[in-house]
């Protein structure tokens, strides 16, 4: 008989590429993907292990699997299994097999001992980029996720992506761009570039992105003294950026798609992309720029090397260039030694750049991170108090940004339909306009009349449709359908 799988997918989106490369190994393997974990030979809970809430949160999927499936393989893949491997080794039983996330290839094999009762404990050497052959793409119909980086060399010191993940390395160019022509031959409307830090692209130490023997590596990790947007000369001093390069030979390709840049150190930030984005409207004004904190003393504690001053000046060179600009950013409170001045610095550092959207994390403490041994830790409570504080600033803010928005129409990527009312004929639709990254940000309920045959034939998971923004909440836009 076929034997069957099951994917418990867990972390970020760099992680979900990874899930989706696992899941077509495993189908071309002949094994059967599940969508029901009592329906599977073996369970791979892909983890996460970049903060405690998310290493806890893999560890209790993987124990109620072993718990309600005793009979089935339980295999530990993802972040959490490369960094805790060799502990799990001996202190982890319940798992039948762990498997690091350095060369996805390699799970074939992990996945057969499985299946011959041995006891895989596999962390391959962090190489290359994972990229691959993906059947099957767990986001929502018409969005994909393609990474460009693998690894990171910013040494922030409070992360432990390094440790993880290893080095940064990033894929060949022209890799890129084919994979993002299949895609949106493939009907993929709206494509999503990751990596840890998109600018970095390029510049690994063993990079030649377009195979023309340039390294960025110096440039960016060792001749850096401030944030690159600091200094107007830089692309005269060292040309055009990777990120910029790369940028153009996707701008090449014909093609109804749209671009999403996403998660952009502030450092790194070279406005030399902005000029790609005002040549082709594909890309979406839309920056994940993760300041972590607006006060200076911290950031510098941080290893960045810019100032609440500097990066205040990037927002605004954004929106001189950009307008219509959407920017997202992350917040980290309670980093050791932030005192309640550094605390209220980055309050009013938000307050100022009026971010559309934000996410903002508790430290946690991190072995193998400098932050881990830093003096001056701060309370749980007290660091979970100041994040609410910059919840409820940025709540303020997204509201009045969601309520400009209305009156404008917007194309909008449909996610999912739903099922009228009995006797209703109103029907309602979930989806996202630009200003919204896939997971993280609000929605957009589109409305449109069930007796309306082109409405009831647009308005599809995975379609585009111009929805006209009527009104709007804490989060969400809701808005009529108006046409294709």
């Amino acid at each position: 008989m076929t034997k069957t799988f099951f994917l418990d997918q867990h972390g970020c989106a760099k992680n979900q590429v990874d899930g989706e490369i696992i899941i077509s190994r495993l189908e071309n393997m002949g094994l059967k993907r599940v969508s029901d974990s009592s329906e599977a030979d073996i369970i791979i809970v892909n983890s996460c292990g970049f903060i405690e809430s998310a290493k806890k949160e893999s560890l209790d999927s993987l124990m109620d699997a072993r718990k309600c499936h005793p009979k089935a393989k339980i295999l530990l893949a993802g972040c959490l299994a490369e960094r805790y491997a060799d502990v799990f080794r001996t202190e982890l039983p319940e798992a039948d097999g762990i498997f690091g996330n350095g060369d996805l290839s390699l799970i074939d094999g992990t996945v057969q001992s499985l299946f011959e009762d041995e006891r895989p404990v596999l962390t391959p050497p962090q190489k290359g980029v994972c990229c691959g052959e993906r059947n099957t793409l767990l986001s929502f119909k018409g969005s994909a996720f393609v990474k460009i980086t693998e690894g990171c060399d910013n040494r922030c010191t409070f992360c432990a992506i390094p440790v993880i993940r290893g080095e940064l390395r990033s894929r060949n160019a022209d890799d890129i761009v084919k994979e993002i022509k299949s895609l949106s031959d493939g009907g993929v409307k709206e494509i999503n570039l990751i990596g840890q830090d998109l600018a970095a692209y390029g510049c690994g130490k063993t990079d030649d992105v377009f195979a023309t023997g340039a390294n960025w590596h110096d440039v960016i990790y060792k001749g850096l003294a401030a944030p690159i947007s600091s200094d107007a000369d830089f692309t005269k001093k060292h040309g055009y950026s990777p990120l910029h390069d790369l940028m153009v030979k996707i701008s090449a390709l014909e093609g109804d798609f749209k671009i999403r840049l996403l998660y952009i150190h502030p450092d790194h930030f070279n406005p030399d992309i902005l000029e790609v984005m005002k040549k082709d409207s594909r890309f979406l004004p839309y920056f994940d720029i993760p300041f972590q904190s607006g006060d200076t003393q911290i950031i510098h504690a941080m290893n960045r090397k810019g100032s609440a001053e500097s990066y205040e000046a990037l927002v605004a060179l954004i929106r001189r260039e950009l307008p219509e600009s959407c920017i997202r950013t992350t917040f980290l409170t309670g980093f050791p030694g932030e005192t309640e001045e550094n605390a209220l610095a980055t309050k009013e550092f938000l307050a100022k750049i009026r971010s559309d959207w934000s996410g903002c994390f508790d430290y946690s403490r991190e072995e193998d991170t400098p932050a881990y041994s830093m003096k001056g830790r701060v309370s749980s409570k007290k660091a979970k108090a100041r994040a609410e504080e910059l919840k409820k600033i940025q709540a303020q803010i997204t509201r009045e940004s969601l309520a400009s928005r209305c009156g404008k129409t917007y194309d909008v990527l449909i996610e999912e339909v739903l099922s009228p009312a009995e006797g209703e004929t109103d029907c309602f639709a979930i989806g996202r306009a630009w200003f919204d990254a896939p997971e993280v940000d609000g929605s957009v309920v589109v409305r449109f009349d069930s007796d309306d045959e082109n409405a009831v034939n647009a308005v599809v998971p995975g379609a585009v449709v111009k929805v006209q923004a009527q009104s709007s909440s804490d989060v969400d836009i809701s808005g009529d359908y108006v046409g294709r």
